[in-house]
């Protein structure tokens, strides 16, 4: 079509392709033209009347334009397909009439697949819905949007839920929604469901459950189940079984209404397997063992309920009574009885003990050196000692060998309390142990082993140490008796004023009578430092000595001086042998200078001095006598030096003459062996190129022979090979032939057995005698037919005619 535009008109827009909606698409027009009951343009003038703000829906038809003012709203577009087991939400906008049906605006319905979905401008798609698989042991749990029926007629209201058990594909409601896929729990004897109600209703076994009610589903039930939407599952139980070796107390057991019995306790031994019920719980949260008492086992009991108890003999038992029940046996104790405790006998050597106290009396005493068991009114006591007493009993450290080492001990493995409290006293040593219920000490000798009553106490010694002495530097729980030294430093001052400084160091040892008499061997603790005693009686001694005595006499005879200033002098004016302390029987027996420095600085400087000189006099000798020893040892190496480079120039100048011989001897065998050399070289090359020509020519010859032999080889295998062909393909064709005349005859036979002898005998006479007929109908006697390149055999033909006559002249 050709448009030729009018001066009077404009091209607005174009030219525009028309809209072709293929088969099943459609497309949508906005502002779509008005059209009459005949189908027919609507003109207002002569412009085309349009339905503004309205859509129209175009399926398939033949390609048309957009009149003017006319929207593609949608494009051409594919209609939906709604596959099986789906399903399309649709609101209606408008009301209007759905093939008979009448629709309101907000109404809402499904369209179920399978089927093609045709748009409507009333209808809007809100969402398309498919279909829940619900396997086997699955429920799908669905809820209700608005007050309807389900599927099944069954009214619903707003916000109800159920559960679809059906196996298969479930599709929703318009006005339902799927919450959620419940799975079935599945149940086997060992385990079971512990259910709770959320609200009053009927469950699946056709049982009235009161909100907050909880009950078990065992498998007895049923195999497999699927809580509804007024169940909770709080949790899966476990069986409890328990053995013939084992009971268990079930709180609060459920009687056989179900009903709790709360605060009570219920008793179940082995053999048994059970659930537990809600609220039910077990004792200790554990099962327990059967108590197997042996002969060193014991059980203490207590009554809470009053009962009769028939364990060993009738006897009825009252709220709060205590006893106690020994091995050998089994003891399972029932619910009105409770175990305080287990009990087992602590063997004891006869260095060990344990201290027991009476829980009714609260008398402790000490049991020692025996197998004992505690009875059901004993308990074990601890015995509590003084930190520092603790210390020193836990210690590592030997009194003895260890006594100078005043490292702090390292921490030892904690003391069992209730053990009796043993210490070693070593030898030569005393200890005393102090019983503040009787008011008495006793003082035991090494080498021993104490062990402490249960009101008993080691009297701890807080002894001087250090140089100079400190108080309170060493602790101790054992006295040494010596022989032993200690050392100290004092600070003395001569007649003329010096100051000295003084270390001492003393020997002592206590002397002891009788170790029996506990009055004597108490005095060996009367004084609580005999060190820092022995240590101040001594220094007073020798200040006061030393003070009545110039410097240079002290440092002359100090040695005298102090010694006769601490042991004193007997009536014949000998120093004494030793000091001796009668409160505790202490005996100093000899006294050690170790040093003595001055204190002033100037007193210290001049001595140094004089000692520094007498050192350099003494050094300067020493270094002369050292000198002249080695000019001396110089002299003699300088002369054994000269004789060695003699006797060394003598060797060498024999070396050098016995080098020269050689020479000559060697430049007189160069010269003759040069010749005989190369005359014995070209020999011995000319020997080995004749031997290498010769092995060259074996070998040659051996190769020729190994080609050689190799190629017959192959040459006899080719026609062994060859030959062996032949013969099986001539054995091959043997059996063709003879299988195919075999086969020949096999079909000969065949069609001879099929044809029958009268038929071939038929046959062979029907020819002749046509021919005879022929004949004779033609006249003829005897006739030959010839190509004249075929042979006639004339014999047989004269025959036949001559055989011919006897018949014919008959």
């Amino acid at each position: 079509m050709t448009f030729i535009r009018q001066d009077t008109e404009k091209v607005i827009v174009g030219p525009e392709k028309m809209v072709t909606v293929p088969p099943r698409h459609y497309c949508v027009a906005e502002n779509p033209v008005l059209r009459d009951a005949d189908g027919d343009l609507v003109l207002e003038g002569k412009q085309i009347k349009l339905r503004h703000a309205d859509s129209e829906i175009r399926l398939a038809q033949d390609p048309f334009p957009l009149y003017p003012g006319e929207v593609l709203k949608k494009p051409v577009t594919p209609l939906t397909i709604i596959p099986a087991d789906s399903a399309l939400h649709l609101c209606a906008l408008l009301d209007f009439d759905d093939n008979g049906v009448h629709r309101r605006a907000g109404d809402e319905w499904l369209f179920e697949g399978p089927g093609t979905y045709i748009p409507k401008v009333e209808v809007e798609v809100l969402e398309t819905i498919r279909a829940t698989i619900i396997k086997p042991n699955q429920a799908l749990r669905v809820r209700a949007r608005k007050e309807g029926k389900d599927r099944d007629g069954n009214a619903r209201v707003t916000g109800e839920e159920w559960l679809v058990k059906k196996v298969g594909a479930y599709l929703p409601g318009v006005y339902e929604e799927c919450v959620d896929i419940v799975n079935a729990y599945v149940l086997n004897e060992k385990k079971a469901l512990h259910m709770r109600a959320t609200r009053t209703f009927q469950d699946v076994f056709g049982k009235n459950r009161k909100t907050g009610e909880e009950w078990l589903i065992k498998f007895t039930d049923a195999e497999t189940h699927i809580p509804s939407v007024y169940e909770e599952v709080v949790g899966v139980v476990n069986i409890t079984t328990i053995n013939n070796r084992q009971y268990v107390v079930i709180l609060n057991p459920v009687d056989a209404d179900g009903k709790p019995q709360l605060g009570r306790r219920k008793l179940i031994k082995g053999h048994a397997t059970f659930f537990l019920m809600p609220g039910e719980s077990l004792e200790k949260d554990r099962i327990q063992d059967v108590y197997c008492l042996g002969e060193d086992d014991g059980l203490i009991l207590r009554a809470i309920e009053a009962f009769e108890d028939t364990f060993d003999k009738p006897e009825k038992r009252k709220p709060g009574d205590r006893w106690m029940i020994r091995g050998p046996t089994e003891y399972v104790p029932p619910v009105e009885v409770e175990v305080v405790a287990a009990r087992k006998a602590i063997p004891l050597d006869d260095n060990e003990g344990i201290y027991v106290r009476d829980v009714r009396t609260g008398k402790v005493r000490a049991v020692m050196a025996q197998t004992y068991m505690l009875k059901e009114n004993e308990e074990l006591w601890e015995k509590d000692l003084p930190p520092n007493v603790e210390e020193l009993v836990q210690s590592s450290k030997d009194p003895m060998s260890d006594r100078s080492d005043r490292r702090s001990a390292a921490a030892a493995k904690s003391r069992d309390r209730t053990r009796v409290v043993t210490f070693r006293v070593p030898h030569n040593a005393a200890m005393q142990i102090y019983d503040y219920k009787e008011k008495k000490a006793r003082v035991i000798f090494g080498p021993d082993l104490v062990m402490l009553g249960p009101d008993e106490q080691f009297t701890q010694l807080s002894l001087s140490g250090g140089k100079p002495k400190r108080p309170n530097e060493i602790k101790s729980l054992v006295l040494l008796l010596g022989p032993d030294f200690c050392t100290d430093i004092i600070t003395i001052e001569t007649a003329d004023h010096a100051r000295l400084q003084l270390q001492l160091s003393y020997n002592w040892h206590f002397k002891v009578e009788d170790k029996d008499n506990q009055d004597e061997a108490a005095k060996l603790f009367s004084v609580p430092d005999f060190v820092g005693d022995l240590c101040k009686a001594v220094a007073s001694r020798v200040r006061g000595a030393v003070a009545s005595v110039q410097f240079d006499d002290f440092h002359k005879n100090s040695a005298r001086i102090i010694r006769q200033s601490v042991f004193g002098v007997d009536e014949r004016g000998k120093v004494r042998d030793s000091f001796h302390f009668p409160s505790n029987n202490l005996y100093i027996t000899s006294i050690d200078i170790q040093s003595a420095e001055p204190v002033d600085q100037r007193t210290r400087d001049a001595l140094q001095k004089s000692v520094q000189l007498a050192i350099e006099i003494t050094t300067n000798s020493q270094e002369a006598a050292a000198r002249h020893e080695a000019e001396r040892l110089e002299q003699e190496a300088k002369g054994r030096l000269e004789r060695q480079k003699i006797q060394d120039q003598a060797a060498a100048e024999e070396a050098r003459r016995h080098l020269l011989e050689l020479q000559a001897n060697s430049a007189a065998v160069e010269s003759t062996g040069q010749a005989k050399a190369e005359a014995q070289s070209r020999a011995e090359a000319a020997r080995i190129e004749g031997e290498a020509a010769v092995e060259q020519a074996r070998l040659k010859a051996q190769a020729c022979k190994i080609e050689a032999e190799s190629e017959l080889e192959r040459l006899s295998a080719a026609r062994e090979a060859e030959i062996k062909y032949v013969v099986q393909q001539n054995e091959l064709e043997v059996n063709k032939t003879k299988e195919m005349t075999a086969i020949e005859v096999k079909k000969f036979q065949d069609s001879v057995a099929a044809i029958g002898p009268d038929t071939i005998r038929a046959i062979a006479t029907a020819g002749p005698e046509m021919q005879v007929k022929l004949l004779q109908s033609l006249g003829l006697k005897a006739t030959i037919i010839t190509d004249g390149h075929s042979p006639i055999n004339l014999f047989n033909t004269a025959q036949g005619l001559i055989g011919q006559l006897p018949s014919s002249s008959a």
